[in-house]
């Protein structure tokens, strides 16, 4: 289920979009979807005067194979300027062939590139039982990404958030609601460089 992010007030016509393609982490798993990183960015942003909605295209559970082959769709409807793209956790969790998680990002970096949206890409860690080797290769995964395409990184998402239990829930993989502010802090100074000045017009 996708959901427009747009704090109490807003205008919910606005020329820019942002869309977030992820998984739990910001789908709002466990926690009220308004307590959520993604809907505390459009909070920001229109605090901050950008023009921007934002469209949460996540999905609990995703993988870099579900997200790749529902992106089309998602750009064709909503006609993004920037797609975050907030995958592969939960292929790291499953094990899953890393040769395999790291073709499905590259094609939704160049699907959202041939629509003429800039990317910013979100890198994850997986948890140290998955062994040295497995989560050393999965968080190259996402940097090596970045440098292919020359497009902004944000290292992991979960930075000094995913050590502290007063931030996570008891599963130990999300991030309870005080942990979201601390996310959004995680991406918004990579995402910022993307973003068209408050008052520029639009292209």
């Amino acid at each position: 289920m996708w959901t427009l992010a747009l704090p109490a007030g807003a205008q919910s016509a606005t020329s820019r979009t942002i869309v977030v393609l992820g998984d739990s982490l910001s789908a709002g798993y466990g926690i009220k979807v308004q307590e959520g990183w993604v809907n505390l960015l459009a909070q920001r942003l229109t605090t901050e005067g950008y023009g921007y909605k934002v469209v949460n295209a996540s999905v609990s559970g995703e993988t870099t194979q579900g997200g790749v082959s529902r992106l089309p769709r998602v750009l064709e409807l909503h006609k993004p300027e920037i797609v975050i793209v907030e995958l592969g956790g939960n292929d790291g969790l499953r094990g899953l062939p890393l040769a395999a998680s790291r073709e499905n990002l590259q094609r939704a970096i160049k699907l959202a590139q041939n629509a003429r949206a800039k990317v910013l890409l979100v890198g994850m860690m997986i948890p140290p039982n998955y062994g040295q080797r497995y989560g050393q290769e999965f968080r190259e995964i996402f940097a090596s990404l970045a440098k292919a395409n020359t497009i902004p990184l944000v290292p992991f998402l979960l930075d000094e958030v995913a050590l502290k239990s007063d931030l996570m829930q008891d599963d130990g993989i999300h991030a309870n609601a005080r942990g979201q502010p601390r996310m959004l802090d995680n991406v918004w100074p990579r995402l910022k460089t993307l973003l068209v000045a408050p008052g520029k017009p639009n292209r």
